[in-house]
């Protein structure tokens, strides 16, 4: 982290140097944070590894559908978490709260490394696994709000944007935190040892439970801070004065009036900082490894390091939205966003795989077919069935990556599949799948081996790689609009609401933004990329919903810099 000796404007306009007091609060709130985003996010590195463990009973590609859903459980949950630990952190106090969270996500993580497979207990392991990971994401849904609003009611009024950024740092260096103890992790033991074979203990194997199990270090640690903590002035002051909510969801949310500040914050700020958060750090990841079919490790180490360069921009938002407000800046970084995302999408894989750049543009795949019988691909959650012979080729084509583009034939002509002229005859869909690599191959697109494509074997070794550096380049840019979004947001929602109200009534538009828009981007984006055939179609989900932002926020958000927390 940055330093944190930095000077605030006292009173009567004096600069006075950041408190020790003030210091281990931000601290302290930091690094508990770190640790449960480090948490939760262990799950989705290794979502893959996790499907074979704990749902082997079903096909490869059925595994990895229901370890992205057992995942996206965490991310559906966290409002509810929201509204229970935001209820009790403003009728009991934010210190306890969050004390709590952070016990249940330790605990919940530490199990998962515990947990035998589904080929030692059966189904006992894919339903714990699912449950401990709602546990994980009802404690999420309260951390955040508690250590936001703990920060915040420490702060000196006019630099509560910085003094709240260092808590928006926590979940990218939670996300490189584990990506770092995951590589560091298979590059020295290997993959086959890394998910399946090391020894460990009780019998169970794998390398891949040692993440989970260290966390049980990391939450001693994180506890042992937080203990030392007191509760935050704002929160003491009410108490003594007795002016606490009696019934905080009923107030929050039962009444228009504050109920109608909810939906402004949720889509005038959230749902637009939300979608530029995941793609920016998620749906990148998974565009480098499912479109552009980069290696696992080498996507992970680019990332990584876009992550690190960026990482000090939230910082610099956070304590720019104390000069200029919350609002100019977020939404500024949402517009930007939304205008970028195809140039800097088509840069990435022009510059990660410049094979499959070219062959996407001039290899010319043909779908065509009865109207009648081509229905919708869209699925999220990658649970339908397809019969119809014209839904089976798309839904392949999509899969492997090959652009298409489908053309409506008369009525009762079967499904035909043509590239660059020539015909792959569909008998079913196996078959189909079979024949459509090589033909694919042959006509343009990349091999698996493919030697224009970005790897690297190391994380240092991307620094001597040009190819490397100018992917890096990109995704940083990308990680910066996430910094200019996601630096003010926890500052713009404390100031939104009142003291008696504030942890219950800013977590929910947070999570729901974060949790259901942003969390369910990456499966809803490929979910409309399969739908069309085009690889960058998916992108118009972010830009839709970061351009909603932008015209809601600048009609009804109000800048509430500055605004007294203790009204």
């Amino acid at each position: 982290m940055a330093s944190l000796e930095t000077h605030a404007p006292g009173a009567g306009g004096r600069s006075t140097g950041m408190t020790k007091e003030e210091r281990k609060v931000i601290i302290a709130s930091s690094l508990g944070t770190i640790f449960e985003w480090y948490d939760f996010y262990l799950y989705g590195t290794l979502a893959v590894i996790i499907g074979k463990q704990f749902f082997s009973a079903f096909d490869p590609s059925t595994q990895a559908i229901f370890a992205l859903l057992a995942f996206a459980a965490g991310f559906l949950v966290r409002p509810f978490g929201a509204l229970v630990f935001g209820r009790l952190g403003d009728l009991v106090g934010r210190k306890y709260t969050f004390l709590v969270t952070i016990l249940i996500m330790g605990a919940s993580t530490f199990l998962v490394g515990l947990l035998p497979s589904y080929e030692d207990i059966g189904w006992f392991a894919p339903v714990a696994l699912i449950v401990l990971r709602m546990l994980q994401g009802l404690a999420l849904g309260g951390e955040y709000g508690g250590a936001a609003v703990y920060v915040a009611e420490h702060a000196p009024r006019n630099r509560r944007g910085f003094y709240t950024s260092w808590i928006q740092t926590t979940a990218t260096l939670g996300l490189l935190l584990s990506l770092a103890v995951i590589v560091t992790l298979r590059i020295n033991m290997g993959e086959e040892a890394f998910a399946t074979s090391y020894p460990l203990f009780f019998g169970l194997e794998g390398g891949w439970r040692i993440p989970f199990l260290a966390s049980i270090i990391l939450l001693a640690v994180s506890v042992y801070i937080r203990m030392q903590m007191h509760e935050s002035p704002a929160f003491t002051k009410m108490k003594e004065e007795g002016t606490r909510s009696k019934a905080p969801l009923k107030e929050a949310f039962g009444t228009w009036k504050n109920g109608k500040i909810v939906l402004i914050a949720l889509f005038g700020l959230v749902v637009g900082q939300a979608v530029v958060w995941y793609t920016g750090q998620f749906y990148a990841l998974f565009f480098l490894q499912s479109i552009l079919k980069i290696d696992l490790l080498t996507a992970n180490v680019l990332i990584a390091w876009s992550l690190l360069i960026g990482t000090g921009g939230f910082v610099f938002f956070g304590a720019l939205s104390d000069r200029v407000g919350r609002k100019p800046v977020i939404l500024a970084g949402c517009l930007l966003a939304a205008l970028t995302y195809f140039p800097l999408f088509h840069a990435l894989t022009a510059t990660a795989n410049p094979t499959y750049a070219a062959a996407i543009e001039n290899v010319k795949v043909q779908v065509a077919a009865d109207p009648a019988t081509c229905g919708s691909l869209f699925d999220p959650v990658g649970i339908r069935t397809f019969t119809q012979p014209c839904d089976i080729v798309r839904r392949t084509l999509s899969q492997q990556a090959f652009r298409y583009e489908k053309v409506d034939a008369a009525p009762g002509t079967p499904v035909s599949v043509t590239v660059n002229g020539t015909e792959i005859p569909f008998t079913d869909g196996p078959t189909f799948g079979k024949a459509v690599g090589p033909a694919m191959i042959a006509a343009g697109y990349p091999a698996a081996d493919d030697a224009a494509k970005v790897k690297i074997d190391g994380f240092f070794s991307a620094l001597g790689n040009v190819q490397a550096l100018k992917v890096i380049g990109i995704l940083t840019i990308m990680v910066i609009y996430v910094t200019i979004v996601y630096g003010p947001i926890a500052a713009a929602l404390v100031e939104f609401f009142p003291t008696r109200i504030r942890y219950t009534a800013m977590s929910l538009p947070y999570h729901i933004g974060n949790g259901w828009f942003g969390g369910l981007l990456p499966a809803t984006s490929f979910a409309i990329v399969a739908s069309t055939g085009d690889i960058y179609a998916g992108l118009w989900y972010p830009i839709t919903f970061a351009l909603l932002t932008v015209v809601i926020g600048a009609i009804f958000v109000k800048e509430k810099r500055n605004v007294d927390l203790n009204d």
